[in-house]
């Protein structure tokens, strides 16, 4: 089993319900959801550009997934998590917006993110005891020869390429596309996002997701809110 900690809002939140209608896929229950045509975008294409980050589920990584640690068990690791939890607060962001990262769509911030990446960076300090070692192949999954130094440099002490310095936030809703398919999945979800990229969105909990099994879905585990209990949410 590998775990993660991600932010994603609440299951009942607009933007939890329109993205899992997008990628096809809950990341709460677990359920497949068919996705309407878009667009002129039958439920097979989207379901095809949405096959990687529909995995994931809708998520914006903070720590990426991780096995145990020798000597970290899964209780301990809940305690933590309960405990970090209760000791953070909760902030605002302004809005999200749609843009293209390195070939993939996906919703990013559109304003300023200084608190933002200063939670990221607590989150990777307070939980880097629990994650072991990559594997040689786990690190050339993350394929490094094409990596800036400082990026190599974060994958080989923390596990993952994009943190401190290097951090982006991002929720991924597709996979690579480019040219007129670009064009086409951007107009899409330009008008299906539309309704809840204006609001702000409140980093108010923090989420743990699972992977029972290699190459199995990810699902929620946990979402602790932030400076209260933590729910418990199992899948």
């Amino acid at each position: 089993m590998r775990y993660a900690i991600y932010f994603t809002p609440p299951p009942d939140d607009p933007l939890t319900r329109i993205a899992a209608n997008w990628l096809g896929r809950d990341g709460f229950s677990g359920e497949t959801v068919l996705p309407p045509p878009l667009g002129g975008l039958d439920p097979a294409e989207i379901a095809f550009h949405t096959a990687s980050a529909r995995r994931y589920g809708f998520h914006a990584t903070l720590m990426a997934p991780f096995s145990l640690a020798p000597g970290e068990g899964e209780q301990a690791l809940l305690r933590a998590f309960a405990a970090f939890c209760e000791a953070s607060r909760p902030f605002d962001l302004s809005r999200l917006k749609l843009a293209q990262i390195d070939g993939f769509f996906a919703l990013v911030p559109d304003g300023d993110v200084r608190r933002l990446n200063e939670f990221a960076g607590e989150v990777v300090l307070a939980f880097d005891r629990f994650r072991a070692p990559l594997s040689t192949g786990e690190i050339t999954r993350r394929h490094p020869g094409s990596l800036k130094p400082a990026e190599l440099r974060n994958l080989h002490q923390w596990g993952y390429p994009f943190v401190f310095d290097t951090f982006r936030f991002h929720m991924t809703l597709t996979g690579r596309a480019s040219g007129q398919e670009a064009q086409r999945l951007e107009r899409v979800l330009s008008d299906w996002f539309a309704p809840v990229l204006d609001a702000p969105v409140g980093i108010s909990a923090l989420t743990l997701f699972v992977e029972p099994e290699p190459g199995a879905p990810f699902i929620v585990y946990r979402q602790a809110g932030l400076g209260q209990t933590p729910e418990r949410l199992r899948a």
